[in-house]
């Protein structure tokens, strides 16, 4: 019998475990993680990848680009505090800016299903336009594709974007460094409970907006005052639990935070608690996390809080050596528990 060179003896995922892709598979969790790693990582390993970074970072004759895509499928399109157009140009200018670039240029492919209204179409379009100027960013290039009646939901988005690199800082996980302080830009929850009440049709006192917002503007501000900036992340699907274990992981350290500084407001944290959900693991589209030297950590605060989409910003933890490489959260009565990536899916197609 002959064997190939390139011939395995074990499939990387069992395919009695996953015989299909499910929902859970694009929820920011464990299984998202397992079929990054397991097949895309796999198929397409490269040092650029290795980096498990928002964008990669790219040179072209000296000089240093951030290059991110992403795709936009949020149920329902519109919802309080923004829509699918705004989403789709603020999370990509966050991705790049998580690199500590500055957002430069941005594409946009549409997948249209047919009988879409023209009316929604251009509203969405205005709303891409308008949070493109606002994060000072151009829509240069695009493509348009319609399907079938039946075969979509209405309009899926993808974009790309590209950012310029004006500094010799390494922004990325693998850059933390025991005794790091982490800082958040703000409360968290909001978004995706915004759009869960919308697509779900519930009502709460007060109506729960998205915090859907360009994060460019306090990075850019930290790296033009020569903030040592170790790491950045925007806590997306999987929320602020699921981006801190990423990067414990990525970096080999244990994490620490305190539960009584993260701040939740009180009808999201209502919410949550009708709706048997955990804030920490609920998608956010207009906050980020920093680790900062401790040196640096009192300066980058005072600084995130002179932005308006950062003007709550708070320590909430720090980098520790203890050899667990775990995440750790002390609660409001000083237990501490361990912080892991969510299993299944909270919220269902929020971005």
């Amino acid at each position: 019998m002959i064997l190939h060179n390139d011939f395995q003896f074990s499939c990387p995922i069992p395919k009695s475990d996953y015989e299909n892709i499910l929902l859970a598979h694009g929820g920011g969790g464990k299984l998202m993680h397992q079929l990054i790693d397991k097949i895309f990582k796999a198929a397409f390993a490269n040092p650029d990848l290795e980096t498990e970074h928002d964008g990669a970072v790219i040179s072209l004759d000296k000089v240093k680009l951030a290059f991110t895509t992403d795709s936009y499928v949020v149920n329902p399109l519109f919802f309080p505090g923004g829509d699918i157009g705004s989403l789709a140009i603020n999370g990509t200018v966050n991705d790049l800016a998580m690199c500590g670039a500055r957002p430069l240029y941005i594409s946009a492919g549409f997948i249209i299903e047919e009988g879409f209204p023209i009316e929604k179409l251009w509203r969405i379009v205005q709303a891409m336009r308008a949070a493109a100027d606002f994060a000072k960013v151009n829509i240069v290039t695009g493509d348009t594709k319609v399907i079938d009646k039946g075969k979509g939901d209405g309009v899926f988005i993808n974009t790309a974007g590209i950012g310029g690199i004006e500094h010799n800082l390494s922004i990325k996980p693998s850059s933390v460094k025991p005794g790091d302080m982490i800082i958040l830009s703000g409360d968290i929850g909001r978004h995706g409970i915004a759009v869960m009440s919308q697509r779900e049709g519930l009502t709460f006192d007060t109506t729960i907006e998205s915090d859907c917002a360009p994060l460019a503007d306090p990075v850019l501000k930290l790296i033009e005052s020569n903030i040592e900036i170790h790491c950045l992340r925007d806590l997306t699907r999987g929320g602020l639990a699921t981006s801190l274990v990423e990067i414990s992981n990525a970096c080999g350290l244990s994490i620490a935070i305190d539960e009584k500084v993260i701040q939740v407001r009180e009808e999201v944290q209502g919410a949550c608690e009708i709706l048997g959900l955990d804030p920490l693991y609920i998608a956010n589209e207009g906050r980020f996390i920093a680790f900062i030297p401790e040196n640096d950590a009192q300066s980058a605060l005072e600084i995130m809080r002179s932005q308006p989409v950062s003007a709550d910003a708070c320590r909430i933890g720090r980098v520790t050596n203890d050899g667990s490489k775990l995440v750790t959260m002390k609660n409001n009565l000083g237990v501490e528990r361990i912080i892991d990536m969510l299993t299944g899916d909270q919220l269902p197609r929020i971005c």
